[in-house]
């Protein structure tokens, strides 16, 4: 659903963070990398390794961000525990492990998985979400979350953002060192500066990211088609078309300045390079071809 986009920019807004303070750090450690080639390998090490930390730590972070009730399958009882239920089920049938499921406080429709593994996900569900959709709606929403787990699709999203992060922190260097020669002089004085230069570096760090995020965000829009299929196949894809539908109304009743944050993600005809989803007409469009058995 559109919160994925909420999912996807809370886990790129921490992978900027731990980029930034990877950068601090290797300012602070002055690791000397001699050539070219030496500053893409440290690249690529700090690179991966920021997109992952973010990934092991994104539920933990969802948790405190959403303020997530996880609901205890051993003592939960009546809508709680049927939601539990109704997503076990569908985890039973995709055949995959069954992940934590959570509700959080927010009049917005909203779904969202995350976690790093198949076996350390978690699934968390709106009240807003909950209040307005019916329980087959609910149910292909569902569905559609488990196969953005089934898929593996933040552990693919984490390895173009390590990409994403060697090159950022590659080009920025060079870029910034470039920069840095150009001011000297014939006998070699002058330049940055040692802060100035990590300012400049900063500086290129988040503007070379934002450029990096618009493939990011294309490869996003492709998997919410194949995560709706997914929907479609554990539940039925008129129950998937259900839920867009309702999602689109709601989308459709927000004044003008809250429909703008909603279309940035999803909602609208003409899609942001920068939207993590496809407009729900384009998606619902393609579910009306998928045949019902």
């Amino acid at each position: 659903m559109k919160s994925m986009a909420k999912r996807i920019f809370l886990f790129l807004i921490t992978n900027l963070f731990v980029v930034l303070t990877i950068g601090i750090i290797l300012a602070l450690l002055d690791i000397p990398y001699e050539s070219t080639i030496g500053l893409m390998v440290i690249a690529i090490i700090w690179g991966m390794g920021g997109a992952f930390i973010s990934l092991l730590i994104s539920r933990w972070v969802a948790k405190r961000a959403y303020g997530i009730k996880v609901i205890d399958p051993l003592h939960s009882t009546g809508y709680e525990r049927r939601l539990y239920e109704m997503v076990k089920r569908l985890c039973e049938k995709e055949q995959i492990p069954v992940p934590e499921v959570g509700i959080y406080e927010s009049p917005e429709p909203n779904a969202f998985a995350t976690g790093a593994t198949k076996k350390s996900s978690l699934i968390a569900f709106s009240t807003g979400l909950l209040n307005m959709m019916d329980e087959k709606q609910v149910e292909a929403v569902a569905g559609h979350e488990i196969t953005h787990i089934s898929n593996g699709d933040m552990v693919t999203l984490t390895l173009l953002t390590g990409i994403a992060n060697a090159f950022v922190i590659f080009l920025a260097r060079i870029i910034a060192t470039a920069i840095d020669q150009a001011l000297r002089d014939d006998n070699g004085r002058g330049g940055l500066g040692f802060f100035a230069y990590y300012a400049v570096v900063s500086v290129l760090e988040i503007f070379l990211m934002m450029l990096a995020y618009i493939p990011i965000a294309a490869f996003s829009r492709y998997r919410e088609y194949s995560a709706d299929a997914g929907s479609a196949k554990l539940t039925n894809p008129n129950n998937m078309i259900s839920a867009l539908a309702t999602l689109g109304k709601y989308s459709g009743e927000l004044d003008k300045k809250n429909s703008f944050t909603i279309a940035k993600i999803e909602s609208r005809r003409r899609v942001s390079i920068y939207a993590t989803h496809p407009p729900i007409e384009k998606r619902i469009e393609r579910l009306k071809t998928i045949k019902v058995y």
